[in-house]
């Protein structure tokens, strides 16, 4: 049995259909018989009374016949139950029963039995108040300070206060502002009653100030006689309150108060103590008392059927019910004390404790042998031989299975739909096209449940999503079809998709199967996004793709777009992107160049990406292995910040729409207030224009939220654009440096961290953390310089672009000087631990932005690396100076001379030699200036 679940110590279940609640469960010595016994009395909405004395018996028998005392079926549902002085003339315990139209009290007497029969139990009523309003429930105490005597008031459903005092009728009082009744607690320490209101706060009445005021007949008649009744304090919780307990056994005063997520600890003056948010739906507690000073144990039962103790705010234990209670209490019984009393609302009673039984078994005394050691290596070396063929088998068995019980194949129409399924007709007077996808999914085994969901990337959208197969058997294969389309007024950064099954597949182990994925991805032709047009001679931007291989016709690599071109020798071609700019391929006809061109930077990704697949197709096709591309520079830094720069001003501004629209809402909803004041007001005043601000402050608010939608959608489309240009600027670094397909995939991971931009989570940040981590690590100047620590400070949204362009241009320059990228570090160089403190920040020598944007990206045409004498010797002199060597500080003269020092005074004929060859470079890099401001 577990240990985190209550211990069944008697129980019994209530008759048949009846519905209890939480008045309906009472414990005390209701028969006096001075033991200090308690006895459970319980009664239900049928009208039942039940009186039971619980006695431990043996586990799993239940409660015997005798443990029932009493059984009487009263005429009224039975909507509380209480114990306490209730007779004038007597000091005994009576029971006191609430109706909804009456109250009765009862005595309950224990006659001693001549015969076998044992003990008899009478009820005896004493006296009974028929109630002219309906009963909601009751609270009991000395109220006004009586000793050896309980008054009780009861609450009625339409607000009234009903004070008996014993035998007779006391007053009424009307509760003010009432629309619905609530908890009701009386409180002797300062003589108030305490309830909750429908207003969600917590209210005090004094009974001193309940017995002056306006009687509730009188008030009734609208007689002006009395006081108006008005609250002690008040408390608002915000949230209904499902019980209130005024402790007595403790010396502090406190107040406990259930709400339906919290529960609250209060002063007897209203003020908070604690309290403690719920993770559950509570639906009864009970405090009592604790070992520990000055603390309070809670028990709280939640509808998970748990059972759960708190030492003020601190979890302490947790136990598993059987049922889900609606009312708990703590007994004192004959064979056990401190008996958890819990009670569910279809009448399953139990007694239980906490823990577990203590066990008396004591294992056998085991006899001493001698050990043989060869036999138990030789058994050893047998198991591990038989546990690394079973670890064989099984990882093979799965590989197999995983890979052979469900196929997925995806098959894309290479020509567009006769019908277009897309749900926009045209954009910028071009036709949306649509392309089918047929998706095939064969099984080899029983396949139960598939489901299949298909993913493409926005403004991309499909006919339907999701897809519900019937169950497969061996060798069955389901065929699925849809349709992509563009669906937003922009180009999308990515063509792929993906399809994702989800099924299960029955074992004998396991019937109901074990669950599975398959997936498989899809590429759409370009046809989908981009139309052939007439080409286009003058472009704003402009990037020159260079080849190992003679130029080969455009009609060749594209036969689908030339068939409609006006040109026919084939070397120029252009792309028309249905929400976007033309797109102009031109092939060199002497050189092995081609253009690219467009008026927008980022429209330029997709058809330079569909370019170098389709040159690596051709020449595979005819046997050439040999093929490459590159890329001479320059890199186009400045092209690609504006995109950034608009990205993030796009930000910017959402963060400012977001915190306009809260201040318009805070000013609307304390206009509101102020108009529901003036409203309520019996004496008419005047509005003060508050009803043309509440009008004025309301289109506002509107506007604002269009606003914000508006500039949403932007963002969304400004976020696609970022992740295009940072496509074509991954594309550029890999082959102007020959990057290899790992250190390519670590600069996307780089890059391109998020799919999609959240309001707690932009691209700038990741790519700035990522950026810096790379500069720290593999890129650093020296594996002296590389950082030990990863940073692990909170990502945040920065003020401006600055820096992250200033990381971005020094990881470009790190990368022309020769830079590798690598997860892992240098051989001869620690590798990275993750602590907790943040790392050394990057040098501001190395982060200095240069005096002007064409000098940093004139210096990336370089074609050849230093050669490895010339690295060799700087790198000495770096090494004897501790600064970075003349190969680095030599090539970014023109940015950081004036901030670094020369290593050493012998070292100057070294030093002017590098100057030197850096004044012979410096036209070079004018007139590539003059040549990229001319093809720009």
């Amino acid at each position: 049995m577990s240990l985190f679940k209550a211990r069944d110590w008697w129980s019994v279940v209530l008759g048949e259909g009846e519905e209890f609640d939480q008045g309906c469960l009472c414990v005390g010595d209701v028969d006096n018989s001075g033991s200090g016994h308690d006895k459970i009395v319980v009664g239900s909405y049928m009208g039942l009374l039940r009186i039971y004395g619980p006695r431990a018996s043996s586990p799993g028998s239940g409660a015997l016949a005798e443990d029932q005392l009493l059984e009487v079926q009263l005429r009224d549902p039975i909507i509380q139950l209480e114990v306490g002085k209730f007779v004038s003339c007597s000091d005994l315990l009576h029971l006191a029963v609430l109706h909804p139209r009456k109250l009765s009290v009862y005595a309950v007497t224990a006659t001693a039995g001549n015969v076998e029969h044992g003990i008899q139990y009478q009820l005896r009523l004493v006296y009974e108040h028929n109630l002219q309003r309906t009963a909601c429930n009751m609270t009991y105490g000395p109220f006004g300070g009586v000793t050896g005597h309980h008054f009780i008031c009861i609450q009625s459903m339409d607000g009234m206060l009903m004070f008996f005092e014993q035998e007779s009728y006391a007053f009424g009082r009307f509760l003010p502002g009432f629309l619905l009744p609530g908890p009701l607690c009386y409180c002797g320490r300062t003589d108030t009653f305490i309830t909750v209101s429908s207003a969600r706060q917590v209210e005090s009445y004094k009974y001193e100030v309940l017995a002056v005021a306006t009687d509730a007949d009188e008030e009734h008649e609208r007689k002006t006689s009395g006081k108006r009744l008005t609250a002690d304090w008040t408390l608002v919780i915000g949230e209904q309150a499902l019980d209130i307990v005024v402790p007595t056994f403790t010396s502090t005063s406190s107040i406990f108060v259930l709400g339906e997520r919290n529960v609250y600890c209060l002063k007897d003056n209203g003020q908070i103590r604690f309290m403690k948010k719920l993770e559950y739906n509570p639906s009864c507690f009970l405090p009592y008392a604790s070992v520990s000073e000055g603390t309070t144990n809670l028990l709280m039962g939640n509808h998970n059927s748990t059972l759960l103790v708190y030492q003020d705010v601190t979890l302490k234990w947790a136990a598993q019910l059987s049922c889900v209670p609606v009312a708990v209490r703590v007994a004192n019984f004959q064979d056990l004390k401190g008996v958890v009393v819990t009670l569910s609302g279809d009448g399953h009673l139990q007694c239980s404790y906490m823990g577990t039984d203590p066990s008396f078994f004591m294992a056998p005394r085991v006899d001493a042998r001698e050990i043989n050691y060869e036999e138990v290596d030789a058994e050893m070396k047998a198991l591990q031989k038989i546990i690394k063929e079973a670890v064989r088998t099984q990882d093979n068995f799965l590989k197999t299975s995983l890979e052979e019980d469900l196929t997925v194949t995806a098959t894309v129409s290479s020509a567009v739909d006769t019908v277009s399924r897309s749900l926009l007709g045209e954009i910028a007077g071009n036709p949306v096209p649509s392309v089918t996808v047929k998706i095939q999914v064969k099984s080899r085994l029983t396949v139960q449940s598939p489901k299949l969901n298909v993913c493409v990337q926005p403004p991309l959208a499909v006919t339907q999503e999701q897809f519900v197969l019937d169950s497969m058997g061996p060798g069955s294969t389901s065929f699925v079809m849809f349709s992509v389309f563009l669906n937003e007024k922009y180009s999308p950064a990515d063509l792929g998709g993906d399809v994702t099954v989800s099924y299960s597949t029955p074992t004998e182990l396991n019937p109901t199967g074990v669950p599975r994925v398959a997936q498989c991805k899809f590429t759409l032709p370009l046809r989908l996004v981009c139309l052939p047009s007439a080409p286009s001679k003058n472009s704003k931007y402009k990037i020159t793709i260079d080849t190992n291989k003679p130029p080969v016709s455009l009609g060749d690599i594209f036969p689908e777009f030339v068939e409609k071109s006006e040109e026919k020798e084939g070397n120029v071609l252009a792309f028309q992107l249905i929400a976007g700019s033309t797109v102009t391929v031109q092939a060199s006809k002497t050189s092995q160049r081609y253009r690219i061109q467009s008026d927008t930077f980022e429209d330029m990704w997709l058809v330079t990406k569909e370019l170098l697949q389709r040159f690596d197709t051709f020449f595979a096709k005819q046997g050439v292995k040999d093929f490459r591309n590159s890329f001479a520079g320059p890199i186009p830094l400045q092209e690609y910040f504006e995109t950034v720069d608009h990205h993030f001003e796009l930000r910017v501004n959402a963060e400012k729409y977001q915190d306009l629209l809260s201040e318009r809402a805070v000013q609307f909803r304390a206009i509101q207030r102020r108009l529901l004041t003036r409203f309520k007001d019996k004496t008419p005043a005047p509005l003060q224009n508050l009803d043309t601000l509440m009008e004025g402050t309301y289109r506002q608010v509107i506007a604002l939220a269009d606003a914000a939608e508006e500039n949403r959608a932007l963002l969304c489309q400004a976020f696609a654009r970022l992740r295009s240009a940072t496509h074509l600027l991954i594309t550029l670094l890999s082959l102007w440096q020959g990057l290899s397909a790992d250190q390519t995939s670590i600069l996307e991971a780089t890059l391109l961290p998020l799919l999609q931009d959240t309001p707690q989570l932009g691209w700038e940040e990741c790519v700035d953390a990522a950026v810096s981590h790379l500069l720290r690590t593999c890129l650093s100047r020296s594996p002296k310089d590389q950082a030990l620590s990863l940073s692990t400070s909170q990502l945040s949204m920065p003020k401006d672009t600055a820096r992250l362009k200033k990381h971005i241009t020094l990881l470009c320059d790190r990368l022309g000087k020769g830079g590798r990228l690598s997860l892992s570090s240098e051989a001869n160089v620690q590798t990275p631990v993750v602590m907790p403190g943040g790392c050394e920040p990057i040098p501001e020598v190395e982060l200095e932005e240069p005096p002007l944007q064409q000098e940093s990206s004139a210096k990336f045409i370089k074609k050849r690396q230093p050669s490895k004498r010339t690295k060799g010797k700087t790198d000495e002199a770096a090494k004897e100076s501790g600064k970075p060597s003349a190969k680095e500080s030599g090539k970014d003269a023109s940015k950081e001379s004036g901030k670094e020092k020369d290593p050493e005074k012998t070292k100057s004929s070294k030093k002017a030699s590098v100057r030197a060859k850096e004044k012979k470079k410096e036209p070079e890099a004018g007139d590539a200036r003059r040549a990229s401001g001319s093809e720009n």
